[in-house]
C-alpha cells in the first residue's frame, strides 16, 4: 500500500526535508512524496533586503522548484495554497485540490510580527516575502520621484527619510543596503544627498543581540560613520503614513517605516488545530512531531521547540535551524515508515554573518571567531554558494554568481565595479578576429608546411618527445657504429654540438617580445617527469603521434575559424588556454607568446556576442540545454 508523504512549504526546511526523503525513497514505488507551496519557486529569504534596495532584481532570489528537484523525480511539485487540514480523513485541503497524506510535514515558514502596534499593517512596510520586498522597493522609488517635485522642504525631507524599526539581522542588513542605495538615488533623481536621512529604531539598548559585543560595536561604528541615526532603547507606539511615534514621545517625520522588529508563524496555520506557543508558533516535541497529532511533523519558522541551546528560548528562526529541523523531521518520517531509531533535534549553529551593504559584513563564527570587512563578506557569499551546492543546484550557483558579482549595476558588490560592468563587448571584436587569425595561420602553416615549417601532415613525427624518436635514432645508430672512423667523427660532432648549445644558451634572453639579435626563451626546456608520463601514455608510438599531429592541426584551423566568426568563443578560448599550457609543459612554447592565455581569458567575457555567431548560438543553446536538463519552468506545478 502506497505511503503518501506531503510536505507543505518550499522554504529552507521544506526543501531540505523533501530532498532527504526523495533520496531515501528514490526507487521505492510504495512511497509518494508531494511538495506543495503557493509559489512555483523557493524564495532566498536572506537576500530580500537586496531586492528591496534595488541591488538585484526579484528574479535573482527566486529559485524555480523544478530546477531544484529535477534530479529528484520522486518529488511531485504542486503550486497551490493550503487552507486547512482534515486530520480525520488525512487530507491537505488547498484552494484548488485535495491531497491525501499518511505523513504530513508542515514547514510553511513565518511572517512579520507587528505585536499589534497600531498602523503597522496600514502604513508600514515589512520584509518577509518577495512581494513585500518588491512593494518596498517601488515605494522608495516613488518617494524619490515625489520628492523631485516637492517644494515644501519639510515634506521633501520626510519623503527622503527611511526608517527601519528593529535592529536585528534583517533590520541592520536592510539599513546597510539603503546606505549603498541613497547616493545612487540622489544622483538618479537629481536630489541633494544631504536631504536623505537613515534611521534605525530599536526598543533594546543594543543592536544585533544574537552576536557578541565585538560585532555589535563594529556594526554600530560603521553605521554611525555612514551617517545612520541609531535610536536605541525607544519603542514604537504607532505608525502613521507620514510619521513614526515613539515611546519617548518623539515623532519622526517619515513616509517610509520598515518593520523588521519580529517574526511569527505563518498565520495560515492558526486554524490547523495544533497547539500554539509564542508568536503563533506550533508546538513540536524533540522529534519534530506536532503536539497531539499523529504522523504530523513540524519544521522551520512555524515550529516551536525549546532544545536547551538557549535557556527558556525556542529554536531560533534562522536558516540553519530551518534546515536542521527539516532534516530531523525527514529522518523521523523515514524511521516511522521504514523502521529505525528516532532522532531527537539538537541545534548546532556554526555562526552568524550580517552584511551591512555590499562591501561590509560582521561575523561571529564557530562560537569563537570574530571577523569583519572583506573577509566576512567573502564568507557570507561562500555560505550562500555552499547552500546551493548542498542541494546540488549548480544552475543556481551560476545564477547567484551572475547576480551578485557580474551583472550588478553601480558596482554594488564586494569587489565594486571591478567584476560588474555594463561595458561594451564590441571593443573585444578586433582582438577576437586577430587572435583567431593567429590560430588559423598557425594551423594552415602546419598543414601545408609553409614558411620553412615541416608539414604536420607528413610521415615524420614533429613532437620532440624522446620515445617517439627512438626508432629513427636506432637506425642511424646502427650505421654509425659500422666504422670506427665515423664514431670518432661523431664524438667530435658531439663536442661541437655541446659548444653550440652553450653558445645558444647564452643568447636565450628572458623577454616578452622579439628584439633584433635576441632569441625568445622557452617556458620550459624539458618536460616535467609527471607530464612526460602522461604524454607517453597518450602518445605511446609514432602511429598515434602522427594521428595526433593531423588532428591538432585541424583543431587549430577550426579554432581560428570559430574565433573569427565568433562561434562558441567561450569554449574555444578555454581550449586555447589549455593548449598553451600543454605546449608549455611539452617544451614547445616560448615566453614571448604567453599572451595567448590572458587574451583567451579576456575573450571569454562574451566576445562572440558582438558581431559574431554567438549572438544567436548562445541564447539558443542556453534554451536548449535548460529545457533538456530542467524541462520548461512553469508558473504552476501540478501532480
Amino acid at each position: 500500500m502506497t505511503k503518501n508523504i506531503v510536505v507543505v512549504g518550499a522554504g529552507y526546511a521544506g526543501v531540505t526535508a523533501a530532498r532527504q526523503l526523495a533520496k531515501k525513497y528514490k526507487k521505492d514505488k510504495d512511497v509518494s512524496i508531494t511538495l506543495i507551496d503557493k509559489n512555483s519557486f523557493q524564495t532566498y529569504m536572506t537576500e530580500l533586503h537586496e531586492v528591496a534596495a534595488g541591488r538585484v532584481e526579484p528574479e535573482a532570489i527566486k529559485y524555480d522548484l523544478q530546477r531544484i528537484f529535477k534530479k529528484y523525480p520522486k518529488v511531485n511539485l504542486v503550486t497551490d495554497k493550503v487552507v486547512s487540514i482534515d486530520y480525520d480523513n488525512k487530507q491537505v485541503i488547498a484552494e484548488n485540490q485535495t491531497l491525501d497524506f499518511d505523513y504530513l510535514l508542515l514547514a510553511m515558514g513565518g511572517e512579520a510580527n507587528d505585536f499589534g502596534t497600531p498602523g503597522v499593517k496600514e502604513n508600514g512596510f515589512t520584509l518577509w516575502s518577495i512581494e513585500a520586498a518588491e512593494k518596498l522597493h517601488d515605494h522608495i522609488v516613488n518617494s524619490c520621484l515625489q520628492a523631485m517635485g516637492e517644494h515644501d522642504d519639510a515634506k521633501r525631507r520626510a519623503l527622503l527619510t527611511f526608517t527601519v524599526i528593529g535592529a536585528g539581522f534583517t533590520g541592520i542588513e536592510m539599513i546597510g543596503e539603503l546606505i549603498d542605495w541613497v547616493p545612487i538615488l540622489a544622483k538618479r533623481y537629481k536630489l541633494d544627498p544631504k536631504e536623505f536621512s537613515l534611521k534605525v529604531v530599536e526598543a533594546m539598548p543594543n543592536i544585533l543581540n544574537m552576536v557578541t559585543e565585538k560585532e555589535q560595536t563594529k556594526a554600530r561604528k560603521y553605521l554611525e560613520k555612514k551617517g545612520v541615526e541609531l535610536i536605541l532603547a525607544d519603542g514604537v507606539t504607532s505608525v502613521e503614513k507620514d510619521a513614526l511615534h515613539l515611546s519617548s514621545g518623539r515623532v519622526v517625520p517619515t513616509y517610509t517605516s520598515i518593520w523588521t522588529a519580529g517574526v511569527k508563524a505563518n498565520t495560515d496555520t492558526a486554524e490547523f488545530g495544533i497547539e500554539q506557543a509564542r508568536a503563533g508558533r506550533l508546538v513540536a516535541n524533540q522529534y519534530m512531531e506536532a503536539q497531539g497529532k499523529e504522523n504530523v511533523y513540524l519544521a522551520g519558522d512555524v515550529m516551536y521547540y525549546e532544545d536547551g541551546s538557549q535557556e527558556g528560548r525556542p529554536v531560533p528562526q534562522i536558516v540553519q535551524a530551518a534546515e536542521q529541523t527539516g532534516h530531523t523531521a525527514a529522518h523521523n518520517i523515514i524511521a516511522a515508515i521504514s523502521g529505525g531509531e528516532k532522532e531527537a533535534f539538537k541545534g548546532k549553529y556554526d555562526g552568524f554573518l550580517i552584511s551591512i551593504g555590499a562591501k561590509y559584513t560582521v561575523a561571529y563564527v564557530m562560537d569563537k571567531y570574530h571577523v569583519s570587512g572583506f573577509m566576512a563578506s567573502a564568507m557570507k557569499h561562500f555560505t550562500n554558494l555552499l547552500y546551493f551546492f548542498t542541494i546540488r543546484s549548480f544552475y543556481n550557483i551560476g545564477a547567484y554568481m551572475r547576480h551578485e558579482f557580474f551583472d550588478v549595476a553601480d558596482g554594488r558588490n564586494m569587489f565594486g565595479s571591478h567584476t560588474s560592468s555594463k561595458g561594451n563587448r564590441m571593443w573585444l571584436v578586433p582582438l577576437r578576429i586577430f587572435y583567431g587569425s593567429v590560430w588559423l595561420f598557425e594551423g594552415v602553416k602546419k598543414a601545408f608546411g609553409l614558411f620553412g615549417t615541416q608539414s604536420w601532415f607528413g610521415d615524420k613525427v614533429v613532437f620532440p618527445f624522446p620515445w617517439l624518436q627512438q626508432v629513427s635514432e636506432a637506425t642511424s645508430g646502427a650505421s654509425e657504429t659500422a666504422a670506427s672512423s665515423e664514431a670518432v667523427s661523431g664524438a667530435s660532432q658531439a663536442a661541437e654540438g655541446a659548444a653550440q648549445a652553450t653558445a645558444e644558451a647564452s643568447h636565450q634572453i628572458f623577454s616578452l617580445s622579439y628584439a633584433y639579435g635576441e632569441e625568445p626563451m622557452q617556458v620550459l626546456k624539458e618536460m616535467p617527469d609527471w607530464f612526460a608520463a602522461i604524454m607517453k601514455f597518450m602518445l605511446p608510438n609514432q602511429e598515434v603521434a602522427l594521428f595526433m599531429q593531423k588532428m591538432m592541426t585541424c583543431l587549430e584551423i577550426a579554432i581560428g575559424l570559430a574565433l573569427i566568426v565568433g562561434a562558441f568563443v567561450w569554449l574555444v578560448s578555454a581550449v586555447t588556454a589549455a593548449f598553451v599550457v600543454m605546449f608549455s609543459l611539452s617544451g614547445m612554447f616560448f615566453w614571448v607568446n604567453v599572451w595567448f592565455i590572458p587574451v583567451a581569458i579576456a575573450l571569454m567575457a562574451g566576445a562572440g556576442r558582438s558581431f559574431g555567431l554567438d549572438y544567436w548560438i548562445m541564447p539558443w543553446l542556453g534554451r536548449l540545454l535548460d529545457k533538456w536538463i530542467y524541462g520548461k519552468p512553469k508558473h504552476l506545478y501540478r501532480r
